[in-house]
């Protein structure tokens, strides 16, 4: 009944064809317009899997209150803690005047309050270290902090060589301080960029990388109308932090949700045209080898790109965006649905050498493969829409949106197909069609069937081993390029411990409640610190409060006002710089030593700079003078400080850690190196067995790939029962079920087998390729088990063989061109796609023969 019904659909298009071609194109059109105007992409990575999951409602919840999936990250970059500190301070300002693009900027965990409290949280130890030697230095303070000149650096620099003289000071001590006013000098004389740090001068070593960022955190307003919601927001900032950074040799960078999602946007389309001309090229090619007539392959392409509007059309009604995953249904469509045209095409040639009658080829070609065409398109659409019931929202999408072009693709392929082949009116086929070069591996496999039988599951079998060492790459910052900015930022940023890129997060019914969590997060072995907002109110501060009180008044000379004097002409700059030189060969006199060599550069780099014109002198105010400003001012608010209590703290601050209704969030930072995938596992699940309802982080990975490992074997159960079942509807012996399922499986294998050889792990993206192998493999398989149920033997020599390896020859090539995209989740895609699809051609043409050996019955030519 369906070879029936399929060959009177045939017939009544090849009849008539002008109105089923007009029906179609009008078709094409009106789904071409509806994707026009409705095309949409959701480029959160997030969205990738269902809301319904319980740790997902969990990470929602947490996000909706602490939520940074509205968010620019800037990053500032700079020579010195001082010029960060600078930089982000006046971008963040000039970024809170751009109301019209920004809800909001910024800066966590710095800014004023940080700048003004930061002595409070010091450890008291440490706290004491460092007043007790400013206090110590009280006349060096003052001679800075009243003189904020050259002059001022030089009366510094003659109280150190004071010291040394009176021995209070070890030259070997100071040596270091020399060579870096030495090297900062030497670069400003000599036209180099310049800079200093006194932060770094204090302490005695360099600044850490994580010590020269600085960090705004920005609200833009998004415009979702556009396919890079963030991109105007995102230039706004590039704009005016082009006008800010030079000032302070710093570099601007910006990542987060917000600009990842533009990017990986901007990644997918990239190149995309250049691609797909190479792969219709190489398509048309293939296509003429198959089909070896323009106007049969235009008739195909016609009939692909009718049923890629529809699809499309249908696709973005049925789930209203696309998302990095489903985007690519275009390219599995093409590539399956030009199989189902080229088994089609074959199979009218292979009626027409023996007809000669245009008509009557058209409608004996439905018959022959109208029962396989049908099977092939259920199956591959069972395999595409297996992924529906699993919480895998990205690949459910496309599974749904391929599954119904499938079905849209076999429809197009018995109607618009046969109506156009009727209207171009191909030229005759003058000679039959096959693979006879291929006579001696049929007559081998006939021959040495046992063997290959045997030698090919003992093969199998003995890599089976392999699949211990399967990897699934569980994180999903790898489907995006590290090329672009805002990967390569984070990614930067995650290796540093102090940017807390790895900390999972607690949604704490309240403050006290959030204590509690805390506590008993942070005594675990994995747990290098936690945070509430309690973690914002420093211990001991009546204690270290008296230190400070009494470091200030010992300094309240160096920053009274009256003593403050009058800003230096340049050429008391100079008579300072040149007095200071001679101090300094006082000094070097009757001496040995490494600290001599460092008192003779920096005798020599002083006396350049007061040898050169008035600007380089400014420019050296510019470099060493202004960060001691800054420094200074700094200083003298960090002595005036006063308690700090839960009440008085900053509401930005109060509301990235309490909401108005009292909820609180607790942060929990790993001890482990966060590029470690197994360690930072550990600590996911060593916090999740302390409080399961932390999420965030690590934890949301480990949940996330748990989720889809879940969504793949059950979308694995759901294909096979499917599969199996249409084809014991149309077979109706398990027998035949099982000789096309067997290849399947045996594909399968190997296709994860060699995944492992060739270090090519499974991901959120390309786990598609499995229930897709089924799909695409059933079908070939389908195609073969028809063949020989009817009694055609030599499989390898007859049309059959021709269409299968030339379908198969321009899926692997649509599938490719995802191989070559920028975008590592679309690469990795294709690559897994080519290479199934590789192997299941294989275990199709070379072992699916070998499995059935002869068929039950032969039949004549004439039936045949």
């Amino acid at each position: 009944m369906l070879t029936s019904l399929i060959v009177s659909t045939v017939d009544f298009c090849s009849r008539r064809a002008w109105l089923v071609i007009a029906v179609s194109l009008l078709a094409a059109a009106a789904g071409g317009y509806y994707s026009a105007r409705h095309f949409a992409i959701n480029s959160d990575i997030n969205a990738l899997l269902s809301d319904d999951i319980g740790w997902r409602q969990r990470e929602r919840a947490f996000e909706a209150h602490f939520g940074q999936y509205d968010r620019i990250t800037v990053v500032v970059q700079a020579p010195t803690p001082e010029l960060a500190s600078a930089a982000t301070s006046e971008l963040a300002e000039a970024l809170k005047k751009r109301t019209d693009r920004f809800n909001g900027a910024d800066q966590p965990a710095s800014g004023e309050f940080f700048a003004r409290n930061g002595l409070l949280f010091l450890p008291i130890d440490e706290l004491k270290k460092n007043l007790n030697a400013l206090v110590e230095a009280e006349a060096l303070v003052t001679d800075l902090a009243t003189d904020e000149s050259l002059r001022g650096l030089t009366s510094a620099l003659g109280d150190v060589l004071l010291g040394i003289q009176s021995e209070k000071i070890r030259l070997e001590d100071a040596a270091p301080v020399f060579d870096k006013f030495s090297a900062t000098i030497e670069d400003i004389t000599g036209g180099r960029p310049a800079s200093f740090s006194w932060q770094a001068l204090l302490r005695g070593e360099d600044p850490s990388a994580h010590e020269r960022r600085g960090f705004i955190d920005v609200r833009p307003i998004l415009d979702y109308a556009a396919l890079e919601p963030g991109r105007v927001a995102s230039d706004t900032i590039r704009t005016i932090a082009a006008e800010i950074a030079p000032k302070y040799q710093a570099t601007v960078r910006l990542t987060g949700p917000v600009p990842m999602a533009d990017e990986e946007f901007a990644t997918i389309k990239e190149n995309i045209a250049v691609n797909s001309l190479i792969t219709l090229g190489i398509v048309l090619m293939i296509l003429w080898f198959a089909l070896r007539s323009v106007r049969l392959i235009f008739a195909v392409f016609v009939n692909v790109f009718v049923g890629l509007a529809v699809t499309a059309a249908v696709g973005l009604l049925l789930v209203g965006s696309l998302n990095p995953i489903s985007v690519c249904f275009a390219v599995l469509f093409v590539g399956i649905g030009v199989d189902f045209g080229i088994q089609y095409s074959v199979r009218y040639r292979s009626e027409r050498h023996d007809l000669d009658d245009l008509r009557g080829a058209i409608k004996q070609a439905g018959r022959r493969v109208g029962a396989p065409l049908t099977l092939a398109a259920g199956a591959t659409a069972a395999g595409f829409l297996s992924f529906l019931p699993t919480h895998y929202t990205g690949v459910s999408e496309l599974g749904l949106i391929a599954g119904v072009g499938m079905i849209i693709a076999f429809l197009t392929s018995v109607t618009l197909l046969p109506a156009l082949i009727r209207v171009l009116k191909p030229a005759g086929e003058p000679e039959e069609l096959g693979f006879k070069a291929l006579a001696p591996v049929d007559e081998f496999l006939d021959r040495h069937r046992m063997a290959v039988l045997v030698g090919t599951v003992a093969l199998v079998v003995a890599g089976l081993p392999l699949l211990y060492w399967m990897k699934f790459d569980f994180d999903p910052i790898n489907l995006r390029s590290p090329k672009v900015e805002s990967v390569a930022t984070y990614l930067e940023l995650s290796r540093d411990p102090q940017a807390n890129t790895n900390a999972v997060g607690v949604l704490a019914p309240s403050l006290s409640d959030a204590t509690k969590i805390a506590d008993k997060l942070s005594k675990l072995p994995e747990v290098e610190r936690v945070m509430t907002l309690a973690s914002f109110v420093p211990d001991q501060q009546p204690e270290k409060l008296k230190l400070i009180h009494d470091a200030r008044t010992a300094l309240a000379a160096a920053f009274d006002p009256k003593n403050v004097m009058s800003p230096p002409t340049d050429e008391e700059n100079v008579e300072a710089l040149r007095e200071v030189v001679n101090q300094l060969g006082e000094v070097a006199k009757d001496r040995e030593g490494a600290g001599v060599a460092a008192i003779k550069r920096l005798q020599a780099a002083i006396t350049a700079l007061a040898d050169t014109n008035e600007g380089i002198r400014k420019k050296a105010d510019e470099v060493l003078v202004e960060p001691l400003r800054t420094a200074l001012a700094g200083l003298k608010a960090a002595l005036n400080v006063s308690q700090i209590t839960r009440d008085n703290l900053p509401p930005t601050l109060v509301a990235d850690w309490v909401t108005q209704s009292g909820q609180a969030r607790v942060e929990a930072v790993p001890k482990a190196d966060p590029t470690n995938n197994e360690e930072m596992r550990k600590f996911a699940l060593a916090v999740l067995a302390a409080e399961p309802t932390a999420i965030e982080g690590p934890i949301s990975i480990l949940e996330a790939g748990n989720t889809v490992v879940h969504a793949f074997i059950e979308a694995g159960i759901w294909a096979l029962l499917s599969i199996g079942v249409l084809l014991w509807i149309v077979l109706r012996r398990f027998g035949d079920v099982l000789l096309t399922l067997i290849p399947l499986l045996v594909a399968g294998v190997v296709t994860l087998e060699i995944c492992v050889l060739i270090g090519l792990p499974l991901n959120f993206a390309n786990i598609i390729a499995l229930p897709l192998l089924l799909g695409i493999g059933v079908a070939f398989k389908i195609y073969y088990i028809m063949a020989w149920r009817e009694g055609q033997t030599n499989l390898l020599q007859t049309a059959l063989t021709r269409a299968v390896i030339f379908s198969a020859l321009t899926t692997a090539t649509a599938f490719g061109s995802l191989w070559f995209s920028s975008h590592p989740g679309t690469s990795s895609m294709g690559k897994l796609l080519a290479l199934s699809l590789v192997c299941t051609l294989a275990a199709a043409v070379l072992f699916q023969p070998v499995l059935m050996g002869k068929p039950r019955k032969t039949v004549s030519a004439d039936e045949a």
